[in-house]
């Protein structure tokens, strides 16, 4: 912060030059009424008039230009807001833009997860579904598996069990066969 003797004003030669002459005026004034002469009096007055109009008229167009100054020193600092400010609204209106976009995009991506998120659950629900129909389809195989093995093991036990009775029938054909053959063989012995 500047200190108040950095931002008080020179004195000007013109406010100098007002202060002498009233200081002059007030001399001759105080000398016309020591010395008592009446003519000197009365140029002393009208002097002395004069001279506080001349000062006067001085001080006035110091003022005025002092005003003028000051005028043009508010006339530039408001200038220098009104840009500060417009380039403020501009950054604030780019920024509440870049704001807006980042939200438009948040929501944006939020909005595809959610997307996203509900077709993993679908698909998610799906596959337990089919998982499931595949757990019980493996359970009913296994339990086909079970009874075919059964029947299965059953077949084999009849196979069997077919094939030791084919084994006997075919002993007893041969059998038969043979006694065939030996009755057939008989009676040619007995016409012989």
């Amino acid at each position: 912060m500047s200190s108040p003797t950095a931002r008080r004003r020179q004195r000007s030669t013109r406010l100098s030059v007002a202060v002498a002459l009233l200081t002059g005026a007030t001399i001759l004034v105080t000398v016309a009424f020591l010395g008592g002469s009446a003519w000197f009096q009365a140029l002393a007055a009208i002097s002395s008039v004069v001279l506080g109009v001349a000062a006067t008229r001085i001080t006035h167009t110091e003022l005025i230009q002092a005003r003028r100054e000051a005028a043009r020193d508010r006339a530039a600092q408001a200038a220098a807001y009104r840009d500060l400010t417009d380039r403020r609204t501009e950054e604030h209106a780019a920024f509440a833009t870049a704001m807006r976009t980042r939200v438009d995009q948040q929501e944006l991506a939020l909005s595809e997860l959610e997307v996203a998120l509900s077709a993993a659950q679908k698909r998610a629900a799906e596959a337990t579904l089919k998982f499931n129909a595949e757990a019980r389809r493996a359970e009913v195989a296994e339990q086909e598996g079970r009874a075919v093995s059964a029947r299965l093991e059953d077949a084999e036990e009849r196979a069997a069990e077919a094939l030791v009775r084919v084994a006997e029938l075919e002993q007893e054909l041969d059998v038969a066969r043979v006694e065939l053959l030996a009755w057939q063989s008989e009676p040619h012995r007995l016409r012989a």
